[in-house]
């Protein structure tokens, strides 16, 4: 594998645009293509399987080249993450809402301290300090949204408010 920030994979995918910039459209005049549904049926019937039988390389060594993760915290690692203050009350504030963190064993506040707010893909939201887990909220046990006070955009000016 090139990484793209090289000279190489720049020619290479240079190359490439060129191919596809430069061939496709003139493959399409040829044969008086003038739709989309018409490209899409070219593309498929007949122009990729040329594009690959002539640019295609065979690798090297059989097998594959990924690796299994060994990561148990997948969950955590793709969600949007977040860095928040803990306000004096023990709560966390993120897009309009306010996430209140209960007292752990090993800590009755949190107040003052940096946490991190994950909002993970299946809709579900939690608040780490370091490894530990502090809340959890649901999709269907998000706080409701606060409503804005400062800076609401105001109508404009004869509109129906």
């Amino acid at each position: 594998m090139i990484p793209a920030y090289s000279p190489q994979a720049r020619g290479r995918s240079e190359r490439s645009f060129g191919t596809w910039q430069g061939r496709l459209p003139q493959e399409l005049r040829l044969r008086g293509i003038t739709g989309i549904e018409q490209a899409n049926e070219f593309l498929r019937q007949e122009y990729i399987a040329e594009f690959n039988e002539r640019f295609s390389v065979t690798a090297q060594q059989k097998g594959t080249a990924f690796v299994r993760s060994r990561r148990r915290d997948l969950d955590v690692v793709f969600s949007l993450q977040q860095e928040r203050t803990v306000n004096q009350d023990n709560t966390v504030q993120l897009d309009n809402r306010v996430f209140q963190i209960e007292k752990t064993r090993w800590r009755n506040t949190l107040a003052g301290t940096t946490v991190r707010v994950h909002e993970h893909l299946d809709g579900r939201t939690s608040i780490r300090y370091g490894p530990h887990l502090v809340a959890e909220y649901g999709p269907e046990q998000m706080p409701p949204q606060a409503p804005r006070k400062r800076g609401t955009p105001r109508p404009p000016f004869g509109a129906a408010a």
